[in-house]
């Protein structure tokens, strides 16, 4: 059997805000946006090539810690590929996503950069050379 990532979840305390800045910054079409029976607002969203990204609130009675841009242990951050880094560091500055790191560089030939999304997300810009 083969597995294949079935989607990213995002935790916000605006989940519709949250998708809607994805939608501007990446270009993220939000399919759904539901209260569940557990409490929880979801708004699912398709990225341009099809991958599903879930962003929900809260559910009834829990207590969500801090996000952290940081690097730390555990899922990091995920990347986006982009045609031109300079251009997208800029853009995505002016949407309230900081530069956190980069540009880097990579010996394979890659620029990288990391930026600071909503909710303290953690996303790596990759524009592959």
């Amino acid at each position: 059997m083969s597995f294949g990532i079935n989607h990213i979840h995002l935790k916000a305390p605006d989940p519709r805000r949250t998708a809607e800045w994805y939608a501007a910054a990446f270009g993220f079409e939000i399919v759904s946006d539901t209260v569940r029976s557990f409490g929880d607002r979801r708004v699912q969203c398709k990225t341009p090539d099809g991958f599903v990204v879930n962003i929900s609130s809260a559910r009834d009675g829990e207590t969500m810690a801090d996000g952290n841009a940081r690097p730390h242990w555990g899922l990091e951050h995920f990347g986006v590929d982009v045609d031109d880094l300079l251009a997208d560091i800029a853009r995505l500055g002016d949407l309230g996503a900081p530069l956190l790191e980069g540009p880097i560089d990579i010996p394979d030939g890659n620029l990288v950069a990391f930026v600071q999304g909503p909710d303290d997300v953690r996303i790596e810009l990759v524009q592959n050379r």
